[in-house]
C-alpha cells in the first residue's frame, strides 16, 4: 500500500510522538506530513521518514512560536495533496485528522479533540494569557470549532487513546471510536534502590497541566519537588516557587529513568486526556498522586480503605493546592505499604509491543474491510 502518516507538528518527543514512532515502524516507507518540523528535536526513527512540511514551517519563528499560527492550521493541513495514497493514518490532537484523504482509507488516532478551542480553552486563553492571544482566539474560536466538527467527516475510522477521549469524540463529532491505549517504553524504566526524599513532576509547562497547583502545595508542604520539562510558563512558575522546588528542564532518557526510580511519588496535578508520565513512573515502581479526572482514572489504581497492596497511587478530588496537600499527606502515612513490583506489573500492561500489535491488527482488519467494500459488483 501507499501510506501517508500525518502528525500535527514535530517539535519534541512527548506522548503523541511516541505513538507516531510506532506508526513509523509499522509503515517505514510511508511519507510523513506535518505542519512544522524541527528535526533536531525528534528521534532517529522519525527523522528517517520522508517528512513533508506545510507553508507554516517557512513562516517567521515557526519552530518556536508555531502555536500563534493556530488560525492558519486548517488551511495548512488541507493543502497537503494526498491523492496518490491508499491509506492515511493521522495522529491528531489538533488538526491532523482534518486532512483531505481523497480516495484513501483514513484512520485517525486521536490523542484529543482540538483542546485549544474546546475543554482547555480557558486554560490557554484565560486572564493569564496575553491580550493579543485572547483577542485573536475570540475572533477565530467559533470558526475553528466549526471546522473541527465538519472535518471529522473526512475520517473513516476513529481510534481514541482512552475511554475519556472516545467519549469526547462521541460528544463532539457524533462518532464511535475504538480505544487503544498509547505505548509506554517500560523496558527503559526499572525499580531502583535508595529512594530520595523528593517528589517529581514530568510535564510540559503549559496552562492546562496545572503545575501552579503543585507549586502552591509544595511551597506550603516545604517538601522537595523536582520539575522536569519546559514551556512558555517556565519563568512565571519559577517566580512562584520557593527554594525547595527545582526546575530541571528537559533531561535525557537515562536521567529521566533515574529521577522516576528514586522519587517518592509522581505528582500529576492536571486533567489529561490520557497521560504517559503516570505510567512511566509506575513502570519505575513509583506511585502516582493524581487529580482524579480524565485519563488518570484509566491508568492509576487508587488507594482504597487504606489498602495499598494492589494500589498504584492516590487521587485528589479538587484542582486545588489544599486538595493536593491532603493527598500528599495521605501518601506519606501509607508510602511504606505500596509495593513497587506490583506497581510495575500494572504499567507493563501498557507496553509498546502491546500497542504495536493492537494497532497493526486494527489497521489490517479495516484495510481488508475497505477493499471488500470497494470491490465492484
Amino acid at each position: 500500500m501507499r501510506v501517508a502518516l500525518v502528525h500535527d507538528w514535530l517539535t519534541g518527543m512527548r506522548g503523541g510522538e511516541k505513538c507516531l514512532e510506532v506508526f513509523c515502524q509499522l509503515f517505514s516507507s510511508a511519507d510523513l506530513y506535518t505542519l512544522v518540523y524541527a528535526p533536531e528535536k525528534v528521534s532517529s526513527t522519525v527523522r528517517r521518514m520522508g517528512v513533508k512540511t506545510s507553508f507554516i514551517d517557512r513562516l517567521p519563528w515557526a519552530k518556536r512560536a508555531y502555536r500563534y499560527y493556530l488560525p492558519l492550521f486548517p488551511t495548512a493541513i488541507e493543502r497537503f495533496e494526498l491523492g496518490r495514497y491508499d491509506l492515511v493514518l493521522s495522529s491528531s490532537h489538533c488538526v491532523a485528522k482534518g486532512i483531505f484523504p481523497h480516495r484513501a482509507l483514513h484512520i485517525a488516532y486521536v490523542h484529543a479533540p482540538m483542546r485549544y478551542v474546546w475543554d482547555q480553552h480557558d486554560h490557554y486563553f484565560g486572564t493569564d494569557s496575553g491580550w493579543m492571544s485572547r483577542t485573536g482566539m475570540a475572533l477565530c474560536r467559533s470558526y475553528l470549532q466549526r471546522w473541527d466538527v465538519r472535518s471529522a467527516s473526512r475520517v473513516d475510522y476513529f481510534i481514541a487513546n482512552s475511554k475519556n477521549v472516545a467519549a469526547k469524540i462521541k460528544n463532539l463529532y457524533g462518532r464511535d471510536a475504538a480505544v487503544i491505549y498509547p505505548p509506554v517504553e517500560v523496558e527503559k524504566f526499572n525499580l531502583l534502590p535508595d529512594l530520595q526524599p523528593y517528589y517529581l513532576i514530568v510535564s510540559a509547562l503549559v496552562p492546562y497541566k496545572r503545575i501552579d497547583i503543585a507549586i502552591e502545595a509544595f511551597n506550603g508542604l516545604r517538601l522537595p519537588l523536582k520539575i522536569v520539562g519546559e514551556g512558555p510558563l517556565r519563568t512565571r512558575l519559577r517566580n512562584l516557587a520557593q527554594p525547595n522546588i527545582d526546575f530541571l528542564g528537559w533531561v535525557n532518557d537515562q536521567e529521566l529513568a533515574t529521577l522516576y526510580g528514586r522519587c517518592q511519588a509522581l505528582i500529576f496535578p492536571g486533567e489529561e486526556d490520557f497521560g504517559i508520565a503516570p505510567l512511566e513512573a509506575q513502570a519505575s515502581g513509583r506511585p502516582v498522586i493524581a487529580y482524579g479526572r480524565g485519563g488518570a482514572l484509566e491508568t492509576v489504581l487508587p488507594l482504597e480503605d487504606g489498602d495499598a497492596s494492589s494500589a498504584t497511587g492516590i487521587f485528589f478530588s479538587e484542582p486545588s493546592a489544599e486538595s493536593l496537600i491532603a493527598a500528599v499527606e495521605l501518601f506519606q502515612g501509607n508510602r511504606e505499604r505500596f509495593e513497587p513490583a506490583t506497581i510495575r506489573r500494572h504499567a507493563c500492561k501498557f507496553s509498546r509491543e502491546r500497542f504495536k500489535a493492537q494497532m497493526s491488527d486494527y489497521i489490517a482488519i479495516r484495510v481488508h474491510e475497505h477493499k471488500i467494500e470497494a470491490k465492484p459488483c
